[in-house]
């Protein structure tokens, strides 16, 4: 049996990380088993649907990485994809249950799925033999007094037709299930394999909003997150390779895919440990592709940031690229390499004040750098020229780095300081540290 599996979002917003990681795990089975994976929207609620929605899903899904053998814009067997282009076919399986005696009509028109009323023993991939109680529940509607299809009975006729063979979605349609196989079987039709995993929940266990931060596949476009990452991410939200690895590819994953490796437990979504996994696809990048990511959303940016049009500015990304979790991340860093008029920070100016003698620390750090020559101004003279400024102090050389930074970057953070010294020059480092010193002294000390 040829396996063929389908995401089938519903166009009324954006796409949810839920979703996406929906559509990947069925991604992933059908690649892993050389099935089919195909894309359906669920299009059947006029009032909500946008087609700036679908365009969002459609979107997402290919920034994800994501191809759909059957779908939107793509020719297949079983067209057309859009439920509100299906009609025809659902008013030929309401007559098959009509005919077989299996509905009966309310006084308000609405039409219902006369229930069997039987205890349903789902045999479900991830989380085992589910009973599902039928025999208390009324019976469902299946076709509105306007004409309509509820959600069950469409779904369930797309499957038949669409011949999908596993159901991957998540677990709280597991109860839905119970009245899907009540509608395959009064259709005399096999249903599909079941596998519903774990809920994607906040990290204080409420189910995730759509006003919640990084609920949505678009907040990671319009970041500029690496698709690799927030796949990976995702990925690990329900699924474990079970060897403690976190950083893999799809290609890694693909061969993993097996129901044993999924989990139980409902998954706790951390924007933080995504940010994470971004950082780490970052600092693999190669040069040219990370300069090109740069350079491409430096482009875009108005007001433009200072060294965007520098011809030092890809002399400088190699700096900046081990720092960031994020592409946007890399202005704050652009001030403080090219804008040697940029004021002290704030709170590098506090954390300053707290030191003793702190005029004292910065003339005489000033003056051993002014006494490196300039054809000598690398990392490591630099490190001697603190060395010697702190012996002369009797401090320790880390207690100068901090004043140091703050002079030459006017922040209390940042790129690595011996190396963006060696970057910056003697003659620019020095010119900053001369405007920077009366900006941290304590005011009776200026």
């Amino acid at each position: 049996m040829s396996v063929r599996v389908r995401f089938a979002p519903s166009p009324t917003g954006y796409l949810h990380v839920g979703g996406a990681r929906t559509a990947l795990f069925n991604w992933l089975f059908a690649r892993r088993e050389g099935g089919v994976f195909v894309l359906r929207v669920e299009d059947t609620d006029a009032a909500r649907n946008t087609a700036a929605a679908q365009a969002a899903i459609v979107d997402g899904l290919r920034w994800l990485g994501l191809d759909w053998d059957e779908g939107p814009e793509k020719s297949g067997p079983h067209e057309p994809y859009y439920q509100s282009q299906r009609g025809h076919i659902y008013d030929a399986y309401f007559q098959k249950l009509v005919d077989a005696g299996h509905t009966y009509t309310e006084e308000n028109g609405a039409v219902r799925f006369r229930s069997p009323r039987e205890v349903i023993v789902l045999p479900d991939k991830i989380c085992g033999d589910v009973k599902i109680d039928r025999t208390q529940e009324p019976d469902m509607t299946i076709r509105r007094p306007d004409g309509s299809y509820i959600f069950h009975f469409v779904n369930v006729v797309d499957d038949i037709e669409m011949k999908i063979t596993h159901v991957i979605r998540g677990e709280d349609h597991i109860f839905n299930t119970g009245k899907h196989i009540e509608l395959f079987r009064a259709f005399g039709a096999e249903p599909p394999v079941y596998a519903h995993i774990p809920l994607i929940l906040n990290e204080d266990a409420s189910k995730m909003s759509k006003r919640d931060q990084g609920a949505s596949i678009q907040y990671y476009m319009e970041k500029e997150f690496l698709p690799a990452a927030v796949a990976n991410y995702l990925c690990l939200l329900g699924w474990s390779p079970k060897d403690n690895r976190e950083i893999l590819g799809i290609d890694e994953i693909m061969p993993l895919f097996l129901w044993e490796n999924m989990n139980h437990s409902n998954a706790k979504f951390d924007l933080e440990k995504c940010r994470w996994f971004n950082a780490q696809y970052l600092a693999k990048l190669d040069a040219p592709s990370f300069d090109h990511l740069v350079i491409a959303w430096l482009l875009k940016q108005t007001p433009s940031l200072p060294g965007t049009d520098d011809p030092r500015l890809v002399s400088a990304l190699p700096l900046i690229q081990p720092k960031i979790k994020g592409i946007p991340e890399v202005a704050e860093h652009l001030i403080m390499l090219f804008d040697g008029g940029a004021p002290v920070a704030e709170d590098a100016r506090t954390k300053l004040a707290g030191q003793p003698d702190i005029a004292k620390r910065l003339e005489t750090l000033k003056t051993h750098l002014e006494a490196v020559p300039t054809p000598d101004w690398k990392a490591d003279a630099i490190q001697e020229a603190v060395a010697a400024a702190a012996k002369e102090l009797a401090v320790k050389p880390g207690a100068l780095m901090f004043p140091l930074r703050v002079l030459a970057t006017g922040q209390a953070h940042g790129v690595d300081l011996l190396p963006a010294l060696e970057w910056l020059g003697k003659a620019e480092t020095l010119q900053r540290a001369a405007a920077r010193i009366p900006q941290c002294l304590p005011a009776s000390a200026s």
